[in-house]
């Protein structure tokens, strides 16, 4: 091998470590172990206003700091349908969408 090549296959290798740690750190921030869940007083205010919102089923996740707003309830209606359910920090719906893909 001459020099270039070995230049070549040192950056092709830097690289790839790169790309590899960008993914693993992705797949972290990405992780539902990381996601802090609303408890206290705001979880039953939570609550409350996503199953109204929703016109009932049962909370089955939530969240605190979500990347589209201050709170989101999961709520799993009766037929199965999951609907996460938008909040601001004064609890105000400000938008929620379902996870059946039929439904969006």
């Amino acid at each position: 091998m001459n020099r270039k090549q070995i230049v070549g296959l040192v950056m092709l290798l830097g690289v790839a470590i790169a790309g590899g740690a960008y993914a693993v750190q992705l797949k972290l921030l990405d992780d539902d172990e990381s996601e802090t869940a609303i408890t206290g007083d705001a979880l039953t205010r939570a609550s409350e206003v996503a199953l109204a919102h929703t016109g009932g089923g049962r909370v089955t996740g939530t969240e605190v700091g979500d990347e589209e707003s201050y709170y989101e309830v999961e709520v799993t209606l009766d037929d199965g349908r999951q609907i996460d359910v938008q909040l601001d920090e004064s609890f105000h719906v400000v938008g929620s969408d379902s996870d059946d893909e039929n439904d969006r």
